[in-house]
């Protein structure tokens, strides 16, 4: 049964799944867009969208620990989240991404979803 399960499986295992989707938010973060499966991109979305709403609260010690605990592999993309990404969203009360359908994957027809910053 699926009661009170707020996540997809995206049928891995659990620190694989977080590893692919903390790659998938740097990712976004450092290049603007990214392509990916539908499933994914809405996992992801709400992976960043929580880290925005984190970084939302100023360049204070404590959000920055609790962002790298989130974002441990690069650097480089939580000081352009804390820099650049966050300010601008400092009036919106949320929903910081969109996620656009791009169709179905040629080789195994997997729906295609891009995911960018409002």
């Amino acid at each position: 049964m699926k009661h009170q399960k707020n996540f997809k499986r995206l049928n891995m295992a659990g620190p694989l799944r977080m590893a692919v989707l903390r790659n998938q938010v740097i990712s976004l973060i450092m290049n603007g867009s990214l392509t990916t499966t539908k499933a994914r991109a809405k996992e992801a979305r709400r992976f960043a969208e929580r880290l925005v709403t984190l970084a939302r609260g100023g360049n204070e010690m404590t959000l920055r620990r609790r962002a790298k605990a989130l974002l441990p592999y690069k650097e480089e993309a939580l000081v352009k989240l804390f820099k650049e990404i966050a300010p601008r969203y400092i009036e919106r009360p949320g929903g910081y991404t969109r996620v656009l359908l791009l169709g179905r994957r040629m080789s195994d027809t997997a729906e295609m979803a891009r995911i960018e910053w409002v």
